[in-house]
């Protein structure tokens, strides 16, 4: 399987070999507007899950943390979250993540969707108890870029989703807290009139106490066309 690399504010690292990787869906800490949002996906498409707040597996080699993804076609975008990782001896990391997801697979299936894309992370990370006092008030941003201008599409706080805290304890309940887990937090809401199928994206998770900001950022490269 894949291993990620972390560096910690102290400057020391964390290898974790992932095991497994789930995908959290619908996890707004508000029910009602996720409810909203679920009958909004439903017009355009996209099958509503049986219950909410979701989770998907997804393979654990799209973990993965790089500068490209590469794009079957057109209509795949990324989606600005945070990640907690299950490091050894059960130490719970916090970073920044993308979930890059392919749009017309997800009217299909929004599981098939999280597996044909990679979940980009960074290599940077906290420690979740260090910033668990003030988790509400760090900030989740994300932008696009199209031919070399970027724009901010995702823009909010983490009280916009559920906590670590609270997918921590789904883990434990499914036997899934060990070392090698990650799990990608779900969404904010995108801004309207920003084309979200760019060519490249980039993600921050910021503490406004400290200052301190982890980044990612990444080109989406178009894949050749198929032959036969």
């Amino acid at each position: 399987m894949a291993v990620l690399t972390f560096e910690l504010p102290d400057g020391t690292t964390r290898d974790v070999d992932v095991r497994r990787v789930l995908n959290a869906g619908y996890a707004g800490r508000s029910q009602d507007d996720v409810a909203a949002h679920v009958a909004e996906l439903a017009e355009l498409g996209v099958p509503a899950p049986s219950e909410t707040p979701a989770l998907y597996p997804v393979s654990p080699y799209l973990a993965q943390q790089t500068d490209r993804v590469a794009a079957q076609h057109p209509r795949t975008s990324g989606e600005a979250e945070w990640a907690l990782i299950v490091a050894a001896e059960g130490e719970l990391l916090l970073t920044a993540a993308c979930d890059h997801t392919d749009r017309d697979l997800e009217v299909h299936g929004v599981a098939w969707s999280k597996n044909a894309g990679p979940d980009v992370l960074a290599r940077r990370a906290w420690r979740l108890a260090d910033v668990e006092p003030r988790l509400d008030a760090l900030t989740l941003r994300a932008w696009v870029s199209h031919d070399g201008k970027e724009s901010e599409i995702q823009h909010g706080t983490l009280a916009e989703l559920l906590t670590p805290g609270y997918w921590a304890d789904v883990l434990r309940s499914r036997g899934d807290l060990v070392p090698g887990t990650v799990l990608i937090s779900g969404t904010i809401p995108m801004a309207g009139g920003v084309d979200q199928f760019a060519d490249g994206w980039r993600v921050e998770l910021g503490d406004p106490a400290t200052g301190d900001v982890i980044q990612l950022a990444y080109d989406v490269v178009p894949m050749p066309e198929p032959i036969g």
